[in-house]
């Protein structure tokens, strides 16, 4: 009877343990839980990434800037030397257009550029949006008695020979309000006029020295550029 009863309460014993265990193992597997934080915690990760990330470079397009003239009439040859040109962008500030070749310089003559246009300075620049264009001339002289040979613009142009005034630029630095944009992969062409008969005034006598033009009067320039087109 004895060993009956410890039979049974040994088969009790081991059904329990077994029911317990099988509740034990439902409840750690359950896929609910780890399912549903993965899932939160990439839906926040990945949308905070998406919107602050950063912005991409910005792209560049090509700028080129001519130059025509209304030349100053009573000189055969007028040589205006650029030492730099740039414009400026609204977002970040100046940008240099560079002169062709890599020169630090380009001399234009102006009586050539009458019938003529020429390129001041090409130049990859940022996207954007610009507000301004700043020339530099760096010196100018007239030649009353010959025309150059070369032009009408280059890195350098040999002074043709015969009488010559040399200019006192009263300011060299000139700025331009144009409002252009540069699109990313496109061309924009900008057109400078200078105006020679404008820009350049006698004003007095000269030293004595030479013949002609050079020998009574001298001469300034203040030069008058104006914007004819951006396309």
């Amino acid at each position: 009877m004895e060993l009956r009863r410890t039979r049974t309460w040994v088969v009790i014993a081991v059904v329990s343990v077994a029911a317990g265990a099988i509740g034990c193992g439902g409840s750690g597997d359950n896929p609910a839980a780890p399912s549903q934080t993965t899932s939160s915690g990439g839906s926040g990760a990945g949308g905070g990434g998406t919107q602050s990330g950063g912005t991409a470079p910005a792209g560049t397009g090509t700028l080129t800037v001519g130059i025509k003239d209304t030349p100053f009439s009573d000189a055969m040859a007028v040589l205006v030397t650029f030492k730099e040109v740039s414009v400026h962008r609204a977002e970040t500030g100046w940008e240099t257009v560079a002169f062709a070749g890599g020169a630090a310089a380009r001399t234009c003559d102006l009586k050539q550029l009458q019938a003529a246009t020429d390129v001041l300075g090409v130049a990859a620049l940022p996207a954007g949006h610009y507000t301004q264009i700043r020339l530099t001339v760096e010196s100018a002289a007239l030649y009353f008695e010959n025309a150059a040979t070369a032009g009408p613009c280059a890195g350098t142009i040999t002074a043709p020979a015969g009488t010559s005034a040399a200019l006192t630029i009263s300011s060299g630095a000139v700025k331009l309000n144009r409002q252009f944009t540069v699109a990313v992969g496109g061309a924009t062409t900008m057109l400078l006029d200078f105006d020679g008969d404008r820009s350049i005034k006698k004003t007095g006598a000269g030293n004595g020295n030479g013949s002609g033009a050079a020998k009574t009067a001298k001469y300034s320039m203040s030069p008058v550029i104006t914007v004819v087109s951006v396309q």
